[in-house]
């Protein structure tokens, strides 16, 4: 119940909604709880002879408090179901924002099915506790609060003999209710293990067919889905127990109602139709009693449920824009980039030790900055602590002398056009996808132009408005990097950062593309990672990283003459290229 607790303030804002819908509950089961005193009052003007024009007065009542109780219960439903649907909106809205803001150390540590799981699943389990278990829970309680004084009025004997068997039920309850919470979490926390492995195999559903693994990944979902059977299974046995348990003891109730009442009504205590009064207003009460075992379950699923979504909740960014963050001074061509005794090692793998050591450079205004080195040397990792995916464990990164963590982040990033390694692209149009963030139109030409993108265009059935599949599937490699070039231009941003984002493209449309963007960047600051180093020859200055340190710096020219990484590299390079023209030659 404290996780049920913070559904709350989402709940505040349909308020009134929620109170009409339960004023109709009051009301219907007012009404209903009518019909037995109306039908007690017609079998007595039977039994004792009475005109048939009182008979006909009980019935037309009894059809009238049926007609008005039943207009309520509709009310009720609408009120209450309706309400917990704008409750269930709000959530979902809420969560999503949060998981907008959070850092990527959320998102090492959550996998993306599991997440999916509670934003879909879990929310539905919650929404049902908001609408249909508030509705039968108040439900019950009203009716028993009705009908209660009305069978005491009957007789205080037979009530009291009628409810004995129902006094199992709170033990009964409890049990249940703690194992059908704790099977539900099991159950939803299966459910998110298989989510994620369907995910995961739809995304890389190209991988898992080039390397013929279909019987392998089927054979996964089955053991997954099995234990998921399984845990279900397991909170179904449970679950089952509640309405044969209630309906046992409801008909115990009537059996017993049947023995004691009976003698009442031969000894004369009883009149036979107030007998037959009690014994409707038992049947009224037992279904809503019956149905408070659906409720528990409800409960417990929903419970378990916010718990897995208020996880999400309580996870805090790591990386947010400060309190009072420093503006950035107006830009008039590009910006300086100062790296100052750097150090960093990702939150979730400390094991793995440093990512970066002590790293240290600067990049004046509308300079360029290459940065090379083997797979794994941390190359990636240096540009993403500029744009603040993390932060460094120990020294400082500057833009134009401002630490960036005093930086609001929406500032920082809009200075920044960046072309990750890995390219992805939105299931929108071409255009839509290259103008993302982009305050206009004016530039779309140029940044196509400039990203050697025209061509690829020319080949799409409706060119820029070619809708793209998931993750651009129906652009090739190269032509979805060109598109990632092109959208981190469109932003016109005065620091461009390029993370080996033309591995997918061939040495000659690489030597165009760069071509093209030396133009386009001219003033601006720039840093392109690669690992081709050819690309990176025209570099104002040019890091070699290896094992997270810089190990040399300076010019080409200078670096070749040295002798050192950076030529040693460059002489490899240059071997496979020759050994692959040899081969191509054959």
């Amino acid at each position: 119940m404290r996780e049920l607790k913070t559904v709350l303030p989402y709940l505040r804002p349909y308020r009134w909604t929620f109170a009409g819908g339960l004023v109709l509950v009051l009301v219907s089961n007012y009404f209903l709880t009518l019909g037995p005193k109306f039908l007690e009052l017609g079998i007595d003007a039977l039994e004792q002879g009475s005109p048939f024009a009182e008979v006909r007065r009980a019935g037309l009542l009894l059809i009238g408090v049926a007609l008005l109780g039943g207009v309520a219960r509709y009310g009720m439903r609408e009120f209450l179901n309706s309400g917990s649907r704008k409750v269930e909106y709000r959530i979902r809205n809420a969560l999503f924002q949060h998981l907008q803001r959070l850092s990527s150390e959320f998102n090492d540590r959550f996998a993306t099915g599991d997440v999916m799981a509670r934003t879909t699943n879990d929310l539905l389990a919650v929404r049902m506790v908001i609408g249909p278990a508030i509705m039968y829970l108040v439900d019950t309680i009203t009716r028993g609060a009705l009908i209660g004084p009305r069978m005491l009025a009957i007789s205080p004997r037979l009530t009291l003999f009628a409810l004995l068997p129902l006094a199992v039920l709170p033990l009964a309850m409890f049990v249940l209710g703690r194992l059908i919470h704790d099977r539900s979490m099991k159950v939803q926390t299966q459910f998110a293990a298989l989510t994620d492995h369907i995910h995961e195999n739809l995304s890389g559903v190209r991988v898992v067919r080039a390397y013929r693994q279909e019987a392998a990944e089927i054979a996964q979902l089955g053991r997954l889905n099995e234990e998921y059977v399984r845990r279900n299974m397991g909170l179904a046995s449970v679950q089952g127990a509640f309405r044969p348990l209630f309906t046992f003891l409801g008909g115990l109730s009537a059996v017993v109602v049947l023995a004691v009442g009976g003698r009442l009504v031969i000894g004369g205590s009883v009149s036979v139709a107030a007998f037959v009064a009690f014994g409707v207003y038992l049947a009224m009460l037992i279904w809503p009693l019956i149905a408070l075992g659906w409720v528990v379950n409800l409960v417990q699923r929903g419970a378990a449920s916010m718990g897995r979504i208020n996880v999400l909740f309580r996870q805090h960014p790591t990386v947010v824009s400060p309190p009072d963050p420093v503006p950035l001074p107006p830009a008039t061509g590009g910006r300086a980039i100062t790296f100052d005794h750097v150090w960093f090692r990702y939150p979730n793998a400390k094991g793995r030790g440093w990512v970066l050591q002590d790293v240290s450079f600067h990049v004046t205004p509308g300079s360029s900055l290459a940065v090379v080195g083997a797979t794994g040397s941390g190359k990636s990792t240096l540009v993403d602590l500029l744009v603040r995916t993390y932060d460094p464990d120990k020294g400082q990164i500057l833009l134009d002398g401002i630490e960036v963590r005093d930086l609001a982040l929406e500032e920082l990033r809009s200075a920044i056009g960046f072309v990750p390694q890995e390219t992805f692209l939105f299931s929108q149009t071409l255009r839509e996808n290259i103008l993302l963030g982009a305050d206009g139109t004016h530039q779309l030409d140029r940044v196509i132009e400039t990203a050697q993108l025209r061509e690829a265009i020319a080949t799409l059935p409706d060119g820029l408005e070619t809708m793209l599949g998931e993750r651009g599937v129906n652009l090739s490699g190269g032509q979805k990097q060109r598109a990632a070039i092109a959208r981190a231009l469109a932003i016109d941003p005065p620091v461009f950062v390029l993370d080996d984002a033309l591995s997918a493209v061939d040495a000659h449309t690489e030597a165009k593309i760069l071509a093209g963007l030396r133009g386009a960047l001219a003033g601006r600051t720039s840093i392109v990672v690669s690992h081709r180093l050819a690309a990176v020859r025209d570099a104002d200055w040019i890091l070699v990283l290896e094992g997270g340190v810089i190990v040399e710096q300076g010019r080409h020219e200078d670096l070749i003459a040295r002798g050192g990484r950076y030529w040693s590299l460059l002489r490899k390079q240059q071997l496979e290229e020759e050994l692959e023209g040899v081969r191509s030659e054959e």
